[in-house]
């Protein structure tokens, strides 16, 4: 897709610089794709919500609107730092419609320039976000330009593809098995491994469809193994660790998401008393008011009477499976796992994850677990104010290298300041 709306903002920025053009560089409207400096090194554009989101292979970020981005657009090339011309590489884009429990997918399968029957191909089960991914996520571009085949899909509800959005986990590891099937119609006879990838809330659906998608291997990005009740009760204990709440508190907090924990279970018939109770006692501490998490600072925030009446509609539409037990579904994976996970995740903190997937490697799994330390959700470093806050700088690198090998087929030396566990 075109931005015609930057064309006069980027003339404007290559004129106002007094660097001289490249003889065979054109300015023209952003487009997405991959632009290749060389064998290894290469910047993918990919739609943001202004301008065109750019990321290098060494993971450095921008967006072409930022003030000193570092490229400009062109007709079929880039202009990266002012003076180099990086050609657009001439992937293999196969648009594509296929049906899921009576709705149409949208997906796209992007190719390599001599993708054959020894390329490794891979489905996404991208995260929570109410955006489609065709166009708009960086993660396919980035295995695409190290090699891999990727079939990307706007999960239900978002993009281009039908449906309601939804945070079903089964009813969209049902779509992810749908969207294999279609990769392999649409590559076949041009790729060897075929394995699944699932980012942050993929990391639950990629393992729950590997089996029925016959994925050779699975590849987990900022994922975990803990279930939504676990994970909200870590990120709660995070946001007060933080700021600099102590064990006491701590405990206080892991009372009330255990509280909230039994409220969302069972649909608002238990705890709602124990709410109320805790609500009144502790609604004056300076700390109440700081709790988040995923649910649990919505549901301290509302009298119980009214969840008791009316539950959170915006919440109860997900149709959450409250009933999933993320460790049961990752010992029947059939196939190697690989685990990236990011140390300082303030969304899906790592800790308990990392113990129960070596658990599971001691009982046979077989389970790779790599942690990238000073990196948040996202895999992304970051520099952090004295209040606490973060600023996104880089994809931390090492993370797409990791991804990439694994799904050739092997992972070897070192990737980024990444450790094994």
């Amino acid at each position: 897709m075109t931005s015609y709306f930057l064309w006069p903002l980027l003339v404007a920025s290559l004129t106002a610089t007094a660097a001289p053009m490249p003889e065979a560089f054109s300015p023209a409207p952003c487009e997405t794709g991959i632009f290749r400096q060389d064998q290894t090194g290469f910047v993918a554009l990919t739609q943001g919500g202004k301008g065109y989101a750019y990321t290098f292979s060494d993971g450095t970020v921008g967006n072409t609107q930022d003030a000193g981005a570092l490229l400009a657009c062109g007709k079929d090339a880039v202009l990266v730092n002012g003076k180099e011309r990086w050609p657009k590489v001439a992937l293999a884009e196969a648009d594509t419609r296929f049906e899921s429990h009576g709705i149409m997918l949208a997906g796209r399968l992007l190719e390599a320039p001599g993708a054959g029957k020894d390329t490794p191909l891979v489905v996404y089960a991208h995260g929570s976000e109410s955006s489609g991914w065709i166009d708009r996520a960086r993660d396919p571009y980035q295995m695409v330009g190290r090699g891999v085949s990727v079939f990307v899909y706007d999960k239900r509800g978002t993009g281009l593809s039908e449906g309601e959005y939804t945070q079903n986990f089964p009813r969209l590891a049902d779509d992810l098995v749908a969207a294999s099937r279609e990769a392999k119609r649409l590559a076949q006879g041009r790729y060897g491994r075929f394995g699944l990838m699932g980012v942050s809330q993929g990391g639950w659906i990629a393992p729950l469809a590997q089996a029925r998608a016959k994925a050779q291997f699975l590849g987990i990005g900022y994922g975990l193994a803990v279930d939504i009740t676990e994970q909200d009760a870590a990120q709660v204990a995070r946001e007060l660790q933080d700021k600099g709440y102590g064990d006491d508190v701590i405990a206080k907090a892991r009372t009330v998401t255990d509280i909230t924990a039994r409220i969302v279970k069972s649909s608002y018939q238990d705890g709602l008393d124990d709410l109320s109770a805790f609500q009144q006692q502790f609604g004056k501490e300076a700390w109440f008011g700081l709790i988040k998490g995923g649910y649990t600072g919505v549901l301290l925030g509302m009298p119980a009477e009214e969840l008791r009446k009316h539950g959170i509609p915006r919440f109860d539409k997900l149709d959450i499976d409250w009933s999933l037990d993320p460790v049961q579904v990752v010992s029947q994976v059939t196939a190697p796992q690989l685990w990236a996970l990011a140390e300082d995740d303030r969304q899906a903190p790592p800790a308990v994850t990392v113990e129960r997937l070596t658990a599971l490697r001691g009982q046979g799994q077989a389970i790779s677990v790599y942690v990238f330390p000073q990196a948040d959700h996202g895999m992304r470093g970051y520099v952090q104010a004295p209040d606490g806050t973060r600023k996104s700088t880089v994809i931390t690198p090492g993370f797409y290298d990791l991804m990439a090998d694994w799904a050739k087929g092997g992972i070897h030396g070192a990737y980024g300041q990444a450790y094994r566990k």
